[in-house]
């Protein structure tokens, strides 16, 4: 095998611990002697040993003279786990070979140069754009302290999320269903409008298998949230944050009966101030949230530029009809040069369904020269 080989294997086995390690990073480590692995292990949930540790522990034979191949740039400070960096040390391990650097203060090259400074061959930026694609979310986060916002949607090949009477189910077929509620176990929070509530009376909850269900997070401006939904009524099963702009008293009284955390987050207009809530959100440590709002919402998170990426499923099939629902809703552009703009990173085939991913473009101050 080669070291591109020995890499992605490490890459593979990181995707093993997704969903289970927020807010922490997912990574893999292969170790290598000879051409054959000799240990090999990932990071599997939140608190326990790094992917190093864990590819130490299960090594066949000693690691002396050996390679590790490790997705992320090893850590070197004490945090739930004794450092990694010391760990590889211990093992005689000579050659480290690592895909993405770690952009966590704590870290941030200081791993790469204590393995150096000790001696070991340290490699770096090995598939790194591989290595980075799989923690977008943990790169967000350490250096904004805000959560990553998936806006998920599907939809017709005209574009509708519902038909003109509002009937949405279904739109996609089981296959892309069921990848839905992968989605929501791999980040944090979920996330959706009052309308989406009243419309549709969704559980936003995880419905496989040995799998967790994230906080859900309920924009609610006026506090319009039923007692009767599924949400109030499956509250102290999973954790809920209701957040509204001009509650009454009574109101909120009611939903913390129920076990619901309440906040009120209001923004000059009178609607939930969006920017806010995931400071607030980052602050009370979830890395990542799944918006799976209608148009009225997502065209808010747009316009707060909360928005990372957007994965949309569409559906081969078509509603018509001027008053069938849309992704997004408010006044829209003037003008196609004024669309928001976004890079394609992935598609795939999903049951009959087409799922595309796209991530939210950075703005430049580029002009283009005039025809």
């Amino acid at each position: 095998m080669t070291d591109q080989e020995f890499m992605r294997r490490a890459i593979w086995l990181a995707e093993r611990g997704r969903g289970w390690t927020n807010p922490n990073p997912i990574v893999g480590a292969v170790i290598v002697k000879d051409g054959r692995i000799l240990g090999e292990g990932y990071h599997v949930h939140f608190g326990g040993l790094h992917a190093e540790r864990n590819a130490i522990a299960s090594l066949t034979e000693p690691a002396q003279g050996a390679t590790m191949y490790v997705t992320l740039e090893p850590c070197c400070h004490q945090g739930k786990t004794p450092p990694c960096t010391e760990a590889i040390l211990e093992q005689g391990i000579a050659r480290v070979v690592i895909g993405s650097r770690d952009p966590n203060p704590k870290v941030a090259g200081k791993g790469v140069a204590f393995l150096r400074e000790a001696g070991v061959t340290v490699e770096e930026d090995f598939l790194r754009d591989e290595c980075d694609r799989l923690n977008p979310v943990f790169f967000h986060y350490i250096t904004s302290r805000t959560p990553y916002v998936v806006m998920k949607y599907a939809m017709t090949l005209d574009g509708k999320i519902a038909t003109r009477t509002g009937a949405s189910k279904w739109i996609t077929g089981e296959k892309a269903r069921a990848q839905v509620h992968q989605l929501r176990h791999q980040y944090m929070g979920i996330m959706a409008g009052i309308g989406t509530v009243l419309a549709d009376d969704p559980l936003l909850n995880v419905r496989l298998e040995g799998m967790k269900s994230p906080v859900r997070i309920i924009c609610d401006s006026r506090l319009r949230l039923p007692a009767d939904s599924k949400i109030c009524q499956t509250a102290k099963q999973y954790s809920t944050i209701v957040v509204h702009a001009d509650g009454s008293p009574e109101a909120v009284a009611r939903l913390e009966e129920l076990g619901i955390q309440v906040i009120a987050m209001p923004d000059k207009t009178g609607r939930v101030d969006l920017k806010r809530l995931m400071r607030f959100l980052g602050e009370q440590g979830l890395d990542s949230v799944l918006l799976e709002g209608g148009g009225a919402l997502n065209e808010s998170a747009l316009q707060a530029g909360i928005v990372q990426e957007v994965k949309v499923f569409v559906a081969p099939k078509i509603f018509g009809g001027g008053e069938a629902k849309t992704p997004v809703t408010g006044r829209g552009v003037a003008l196609p040069g004024e669309a928001r703009m976004f890079s394609l990173e992935a598609m795939s085939q999903v049951g009959e369904d087409l799922l595309l991913e796209y991530r939210v473009r950075e703005e430049t101050s580029e002009c283009l020269p005039e025809s």
